[in-house]
């Protein structure tokens, strides 16, 4: 039996709400936390070989140490995909190991024409049991519509993304559209804007950088009620206390859970920190590490009450 077959099987949960089943996890955790998973082999501490079997032990050791304190976990595609076969092999793997209570984002940014959208959908959602997954918007709506249509999953679309180069496209202006009583804004602004109406309700929402704090603020105020997927925190150097305040969604369907839907994905904050060197080498101390890092991050996430 394939992984995500397996996983739907022991899970139980498949029928269920995406949003609902963030909610509970992040009221049994208490933060926002998500634990990203971003493998690198040129970047494994010493005493793991720099290739794929390096990469499996020590995202093992991350999960193991870290899981207790994560709203979710968001494995990045393209460090397993870079593996081929062997490598999607691996994510299934540590998909497996990952429990039925904790949402499983994969970040692979898909999005294309119809067909090859519900191909995605399968893909993602079926073979490797993503509950959620990030899409890019560019090519419209019909573009990630089959991500969107399955009421038990989710999808985050690209908004107001935190890299550097984030500007040149999402930050240009688009003209008003008067008959519709839009405004000229920023693409990030439509982007947001057009999401609120995606979907059938409940199944998609949004992914807005810590690093442009003003355009959060200002996505919040367009998408009252959508959940935010936020990176750029920790090595990035994103702005914490904005996230907290302006990031959890105030109207349904995010609004009025615990944590408000929202999700700030810490990566190298907790597997990079924890990769250096022990008293006794790399590995000595390493799930220590990585506890107090999660542990840390997680407080500093809490969901406000």
């Amino acid at each position: 039996m394939r992984c995500g077959a397996r996983a739907r099987e022991q899970r139980g949960l498949v029928t269920r709400p995406y949003l609902d089943r963030l909610a509970e996890r992040t009221a049994a955790v208490g933060s926002t936390l998500c634990l990203g998973l971003d493998p690198d082999p040129g970047a494994l501490p010493d005493g793991f070989e720099p290739d794929l079997t390096g990469i499996e032990h020590f995202v093992g050791l991350v999960l193991e140490a870290a899981l207790p304190y994560a709203a979710a976990v968001k494995p990045n595609l393209a460090f397993f995909e870079a593996f081929g076969s062997a490598g999607l092999a691996v994510l299934e793997r540590i998909r497996a190991r990952i429990p039925a209570d904790v949402p499983v984002l994969l970040d692979g940014k898909r999005g294309d024409i119809g067909s090859t959208a519900a191909r995605q959908a399968v893909a993602l959602f079926d073979a490797l049991g993503a509950d959620a997954v990030t899409v890019n918007p560019y090519l419209g709506s019909e573009a990630i519509e089959p991500l969107l249509e399955r009421l038990d999953r989710f999808a985050y679309v690209l908004c107001r993304t935190s890299n550097p180069g984030a500007s040149e496209l999402q930050d240009l202006l688009v003209a008003a559209n008067e008959g519709a009583g839009v405004p000229a804004e920023p693409v990030h602004a439509r982007v947001a804007r057009l999401a609120t109406r995606w979907g059938p309700g409940g199944t998609v929402g949004l992914v807005v950088g810590a690093t442009a704090p003003d355009e959060l603020r200002a996505i919040r105020r367009v998408a009252p009620g959508l959940a935010f997927l936020v990176p750029g925190i920790g090595a990035q150097g994103g702005d914490v206390a904005a996230v907290l305040v302006d990031g959890p969604a105030s109207d349904p369907p995010a609004g009025g859970r615990p944590g408000g839907g929202l999700l700030v994905n810490v990566s190298r904050g907790i597997a990079g920190l924890a990769a250096g060197p022990g008293p006794g080498g790399a590995r000595s101390g390493l799930p220590e590490r990585v506890d107090a890092a999660a542990r840390a991050w997680s407080t500093r996430l809490a969901v406000l009450t």
